[in-house]
C-alpha cells in the first residue's frame, strides 16, 4: 500500500492509523513527506514492508512487540534512509529483516544488527560510522551485501562470519589498505574501494587483494594513490576495472595488465592518471590488452570488439588503422559489385 496524499506533504501518521487501514495490510509506503514520528504501527500483524524514505523520522519507535501485535517481527523489509536517526538498535527487533535501508541518517554505530540473521542486504552508507563492528556484523551471516560507502572507516574488519558476501562498498572512507578479505575469497563479485587513501603497498595484503578471487568480476579503485597495475595482474576474472584518477604515469605501470586481456577484462577506467596523456593513449591501451571493448567512458567500434585483431590470412595481428582500412576496401568492393550487378540488370 502506497498512501496518497494528493500531492501534500504530511507531517504525522497518527497513532489511530493502524485503525484506519485493513489489518491484513503487507506494504506501507510513506515516501518524501514530513513526518517525524513512527507511530500507529501497533494492530499491523501482517506488515512486511515499510517504507519512511526521505523524512524527519529521528528515532526508530514501533518495532518492539506491542499489545496489539507484532509489526516488528513480521517486517522484512525497513527503508529508514535520509532521515535523522541516530541510534538503529531497535531493528534488533526485526528478527525478519533481509533487507534494511538506514542510509543518509546520523548513525555513528551498528549496534542492533547481531541477531539479524536473515539479513542479505544492508545499506549505511552516507553516516558517521567509523568502526566495522565484528560483534554485530558476526550474526550477518546471510549477508550478501554489504553498502557502507561515504562514512568514517578507516579500516576493512569484522567481516569474518560474511562468508555469503557477494557486494562489498567502502568507498568514500578513509582506507589506507585492502585487508580481512579472507573470508569472501570464494564469494565476492564487486568490491568497491573509490575516494579512500588506498596506494599500490596498500593492495598487496595477503589477506586483501593477493587472493585470487575467482569471482571477482568488478574492482572500483578510483581516486587513490595508486601508482602500478602490477598487484592486480593476477584477478584473471574480473570483467571491470576502475582506476581512474590515481597516480600511474606510464604504460610501465599498466603493463601487467595485459595478462588480462586473454581473459575477460573489457571494462577499463584510467582517466585522470597522467598516463591518460600519452600520445594516442587509448590506441595503445587497446594493442595492450585485447580483450577490451570499453576504455573510459568511450566504447571501442566494431572491430570485433577489441581493437588488435587477427588478420583472416594466417592469423597475423592487424593494428586497429590496418583493420579499418581492410574492412573499407571490403565496404568499397562490395558496392562495387552491388553496382555492377545493377547495370546488368539495367540492360
Amino acid at each position: 500500500m502506497v498512501v496518497g496524499t494528493a500531492g501534500q506533504k504530511i507531517t504525522q501518521i497518527g497513532q489511530q492509523f493502524h485503525e484506519t487501514v485493513s489489518p491484513e495490510l503487507t506494504h506501507l509506503v510513506l515516501r518524501s513527506h514530513l513526518i517525524k514520528t513512527m507511530e500507529g504501527l501497533e494492530g499491523l500483524k501482517h506488515l512486511q514492508l515499510l517504507e519512511l524514505y526521505d523524512n524527519m523520522v529521528d528515532e526508530l519507535k514501533n518495532l518492539n512487540d506491542g499489545e496489539d501485535g507484532t509489526p516488528g517481527s513480521t517486517l522484512t523489509i525497513l527503508d529508514m534512509s535520509y532521515n535523522v536517526i541516530r541510534d538503529m538498535e531497535p531493528v534488533s527487533f526485526c528478527p525478519n529483516l533481509t533487507e534494511l535501508y538506514l542510509a543518509n541518517n546520523k548513525l555513528k554505530s551498528m549496534a542492533g544488527l547481531k541477531g539479524l540473521s536473515k539479513l542479505r542486504k544492508i545499506d549505511l552508507g552516507a553516516n558517521r560510522i567509523r568502526v566495522m563492528d565484528g560483534e554485530e556484523l558476526s550474526g550477518l551471516v546471510s549477508l550478501e551485501e554489504l553498502w557502507l560507502g561515504k562514512n568514517k572507516i578507516e579500516k576493512i574488519e569484522g567481516l569474518e562470519n560474511l562468508k555469503k558476501l557477494r557486494r562489498l562498498d567502502v568507498q568514500s572512507n578513509r582506507i589506507s589498505e585492502v585487508e580481512n578479505l579472507t573470508s569472501q575469497n570464494d564469494t565476492l563479485e564487486e568490491l568497491y574501494l573509490a575516494h579512500n587513501g588506498i596506494t599500490s603497498e596498500g593492495i598487496t595484503a595477503e589477506s586483501g587483494l593477493a587472493q585470487t578471487f575467482p569471482k571477482l568480476n568488478v574492482l572500483d579503485l578510483s581516486r587513490n594513490r595508486i601508482i602500478s597495475t602490477a598487484p592486480l595482474a593476477h584477478l584473471i576474472s574480473l570483467e571491470e576495472l576502475w582506476l581512474s584518477g590515481n597516480k600511474i604515469a606510464s604504460f610501465t605501470d599498466v603493463e601487467p595488465l595485459s595478462a588480462l586481456g586473454s581473459h575477460g577484462l573489457d571494462t577499463l577506467y584510467l582517466e585522470y592518471n597522467p598516463v591518460a596523456d600519452e600520445f594516442e593513449y587509448r590506441k595503445k591501451l587497446a594493442e595492450l590488452i585485447a580483450s577490451l571493448k570499453q576504455i573510459d567512458a568511450t566504447m571501442i567500434g566494431g572491430l570485433a570488439q577489441h581493437g588488435i585483431l587477427a588478420a583472416r590470412n594466417g592469423g597475423t595481428a592487424e593494428t586497429v588503422e590496418e583493420q579499418m582500412r581492410r574492412l573499407q576496401d571490403a565496404a568499397i568492393a562490395r558496392a562495387k559489385q552491388q553496382t555492377e550487378a545493377q547495370k546488368k540488370t539495367a540492360e
